[in-house]
């Protein structure tokens, strides 16, 4: 009994420290694994909250078959007012010995990227996430037409605690 009282009270604790909350997150697969770059990721994020603070992430899932160390993406966000904000990102893939980031034990890697920090949303209704990646080989202007290992891509939203 006192061992399962120690359990509740560690839950307890561990989730008071958190401060934030997923309030929405969603995935969407990538077919075989090769991200074609004409092909945007879209999801509608659907926000009834315009008081509190949120944090907003991408998600991307990538197994062993991810070659680069680092990823450009561009995305776009349509607010219910028609506003569009539009960003070139780049993240990092690997550490300096080029093992990849992000959390997992298997082939596949779950990387939380920051995407928006400390929003609060100034109006309730749908707003439509795109992104698609703008990687390219060195020295050169063209695209890579398809990016190999990335599994899944998708976005959350947190709540912040204050």
């Amino acid at each position: 009994m006192r061992n399962v009282i120690y359990i509740f009270l560690i839950i307890g604790v561990l989730q008071a420290c958190t401060d934030s909350t997923v309030t929405f997150s969603k995935y969407q697969s990538i077919s075989n694994t090769k991200w074609n770059m004409d092909n945007e990721v879209s999801i509608t994020i659907p926000i009834q909250d315009t008081l509190s603070f949120h944090n907003l992430y991408i998600n991307l899932r990538n197994n062993k078959n991810y070659p680069y160390s680092n990823l450009y993406l561009i995305t776009q966000m349509s607010f219910p007012d028609n506003t569009i904000v539009i960003d070139t990102l780049e993240y990092e893939m690997t550490d300096t010995e080029g093992r990849f980031l992000g959390s997992g034990f298997s082939d596949i890697k779950e990387n939380k990227l920051f995407y928006k920090e400390n929003v609060r949303f100034k109006y309730t209704g749908d707003y439509h996430f795109r992104v698609r990646h703008a990687m390219r080989e060195r020295e050169q202007i063209e695209g890579v037409a398809f990016l190999d290992g990335v599994t899944d891509i998708g976005i959350s939203v947190e709540k912040i605690k204050k």
